[in-house]
């Protein structure tokens, strides 16, 4: 019992240090702000959702290092969570390095952020890093070796994108002119989106590897579960939700309702855990 309890303080202990870590990484990467200033002095709240959902991916990923298979002893244990946890924090901030890019290419990111502080960018942000984050654990979690976590890490982050895109077709404004404008409806909104298909992603790429043939028919599976997802939870909180108005209309009009955004969110959210409740 006491073995135990002095090998949970050492992973703890591990972890903490790969948030510190974790925390560099981040800090490094975005020196155009300190964050004591934008917290602090400025009160920015877009910075405050970007780094609140970094954080919280990050936690995820760790999380999914640690439930990875473990060894005959505590010293390759923490070999194993080191090395895997290192790569995890570098995955995840590359995977949403990638995914800014692509998805919202028109504009800088960051400087909508920390320069104009709008908060609907700094809730997509967040959104971002916390489903590369699920993609990310999925992938790093059980046994089966690095070569498949980094497959379905790439294939995963794939179908995010896929997914960001799908979802700016099939709305009725421009995502990218409503996320300019500062719409924080719109940026919560698709932060769900993002969220929600990053855990179906997660669900798919999770567990042993056993075959390829076999996992990568589980993860197809399940990709086109959500893709297919995406217009019928729109759908659904449209008609369903709120009936007699219009969600689009709702996200978008000259005051742009946050309610309607939480609950499109959530929507896609609470979907994406009945998927992997009952599929």
């Amino acid at each position: 019992m006491l073995d135990q309890i002095w090998t949970g303080f050492i992973y703890l202990a591990v972890v903490l240090a790969l948030l510190v870590i974790g925390k560099w990484v981040y800090d490094g990467l975005h020196r155009r702000f300190v964050l004591r200033i934008e917290l602090v002095e400025k009160d920015n709240l877009a910075v405050a959702l970007a780094v609140a959902g970094y954080y919280l991916g990050l936690t995820i990923v760790l999380g999914g290092v640690v439930s990875g298979p473990a060894s005959f002893s505590v010293l390759d244990d923490v070999i194993g969570l080191v090395t895997f946890g290192l790569l995890a924090i570098v995955l995840l901030n590359l995977s949403a390095w990638i995914n800014d890019k692509v998805v919202f290419s028109r504009f800088d990111n960051e400087k909508e952020i920390v320069e104009d502080r709008n908060a609907g960018m700094g809730a997509v942000e967040g959104g971002n890093y916390i489903a590369v984050g699920l993609i990310t654990a999925g992938a790093m979690s059980g046994e089966g070796g690095l070569l498949p976590g980094l497959v379905f890490w790439v294939s995963g982050l794939v179908a995010l994108i896929v997914a960001g895109l799908l979802y700016d077709k099939i709305t009725s404004y421009d995502l990218h002119d409503q996320i300019e404008k500062d719409n924080v409806a719109v940026g919560v909104a698709f932060a769900g989106v993002l969220i929600g298909f990053g855990n179906i992603i997660r669900l798919a790429g999770e567990g042993d590897f056993v075959s390829w043939n076999e996992s990568l028919t589980e993860f197809g599976y399940y990709m086109i579960v959500g893709l297919i997802l995406l217009p019928l939870v729109r759908l659904f909180a449209d008609k369903v939700l709120l009936p007699g108005a219009s969600l689009s209309d709702e996200l978008v009009k000259e005051r742009p309702n946050l309610g309607a955004g939480v609950i499109e969110a959530v929507t896609y959210l609470a979907a994406s855990m009945l998927i992997g409740l009952t599929l």
